[in-house]
């Protein structure tokens, strides 16, 4: 079989049909954590230390993932991988909605994270070298995409289902269609690039060395530190976005209610960097959409009004995740196919990091008392500093075909 033929089943359409709708699995899940929290907050009677924790159990997790998962995708395939950390994601979440304590519920949220942690990388990885130079970038976007769409689904659920059933039939309800995902994805093919090219004698230790050989490593700094601070800027602001807009005067349903009419904004911040991206390349998108998000940011933070809190919520939520397609689609091209999964893997390890920090760093500074202006003005900076090493560190890769 050739490689030509090996394309084929992958075009635009199932490509973005079987990993996009697992994709958006991933996303529901994620999102509906973050009105779990606020409720289980009231049910449980949450610290806010406590709170943060929550969000961060799921960073380390996805810190493990990435990193392990990421390194292995190099040695055993993409689909291998792509399908364990799918099942691993879905049955703990499931298990996750049964828990009857803080710590438990902590323990299962860890194994979703792994899961998680893994998966994105690989597949944003399998998509890069499954689709032609020329509409790589848009179609990795497009499938970042799927993300906002399992975010409003959450937020829909979360509106309609945690205030009258609670928010276990919430966990459940994300959690078992994922498992139809899996069944698709049995029929999706391997990597065309990774079949044709696999090196079986190569070690991971060997893949890992060479992400920072002379070669790699200005591009492995400018990607470590811009996953950092992207990451830590995402979990900490919309992990607790319905929690922080409980602590500025709505209530429970009211915050749920606002928190989804600002998610609606993410499908438009993705649609726009699709486009954009090949045309105006990999870094202007980042570049743009990150100083976007951090005025947002920073906007949002000092909002005193309801229509400047969710105007400036929207064009948060457009520019970040229309920075996270440009990310995804920019990390994999970073690296040869040899240790692509890796690179791309270890990089999203470090960002977890940062994810778990910001949910804590929230959780404690609130807890000493500080406004929500001055962590949104944190978040700005971090940004700010992902945004510079782009510029000085990224080199563009638009349209360019792959090692």
């Amino acid at each position: 079989m050739t490689t030509k033929n090996v394309q084929k089943p992958l075009s635009k359409n199932k490509l973005l049909g079987i990993a996009g709708l697992a994709w958006m699995f991933d996303a529901m899940d994620v999102g509906i954590l973050s009105f779990v929290i606020a409720a289980l907050a009231v049910e449980w009677n949450l610290t806010p230390g406590e709170m943060g924790w929550i969000g961060s159990i799921n960073s380390i997790g996805m810190a493990v993932g990435a990193l392990v998962f990421g390194v292995f995708a190099d040695k055993v395939g993409r689909k291998k991988i792509f399908m364990l950390t799918l099942l691993m994601f879905s049955i703990a979440s499931g298990l996750s909605a049964l828990a009857t304590g803080l710590v438990v519920f902590l323990i299962f949220r860890f194994f979703v994270g792994m899961g998680l942690g893994g998966e994105l990388p690989v597949a944003s990885t399998l998509v890069s070298e499954s689709v032609e130079a020329r509409e790589r970038g848009r179609v990795v976007v497009l499938l970042e995409s799927f993300w906002a769409a399992g975010w409003i689904v959450s937020a829909l659920i979360a509106y309609f289902i945690i205030p009258d059933y609670g928010w276990r039939v919430a966990l459940l309800i994300t959690a078992l269609p994922a498992f139809y995902a899996i069944y698709l994805r049995i029929k999706l093919p391997d990597s065309p690039q990774y079949t044709a090219k696999k090196t079986e004698s190569r070690s991971i230790m060997q893949n890992m060395q060479e992400v920072w050989s002379k070669k790699y490593a200005k591009r492995t700094l400018m990607l470590w530190v811009v996953w950092f601070m992207v990451v830590f800027s995402y979990y900490g602001m919309f992990l607790w976005l319905p929690s922080v807009m409980v602590m500025k005067g709505f209530t429970l349903i009211k915050s749920f209610e606002y928190v989804l009419i600002m998610t609606l904004a993410q499908l438009p911040g993705y649609f726009s960097a699709a486009w954009l991206i090949e045309k105006a390349g990999r870094k202007f998108v980042l570049v743009t959409y990150l100083l976007g998000t951090a005025a947002s940011a920073f906007v949002f933070g000092a909002a005193e009004t309801t229509a400047l809190l969710i105007v400036s919520g929207m064009f948060l939520s457009f520019f970040n995740l229309g920075a996270w397609g440009a990310l995804y689609a920019y990390s994999p091209e970073q690296y040869p196919t040899v240790i692509r999964a890796t690179g791309s893997g270890m990089a999203a390890s470090v960002g977890r990091i940062g994810g778990i920090l910001g949910p804590l760093l929230v959780g404690s500074l609130v807890a000493a008392g500080y406004e929500i202006g001055y962590i949104f003005g944190i978040f700005c900076g971090a940004i700010v500093i992902g945004v510079l090493s782009v510029l000085f560190l990224g080199t563009e890769t638009k349209q360019t075909e792959l090692e």
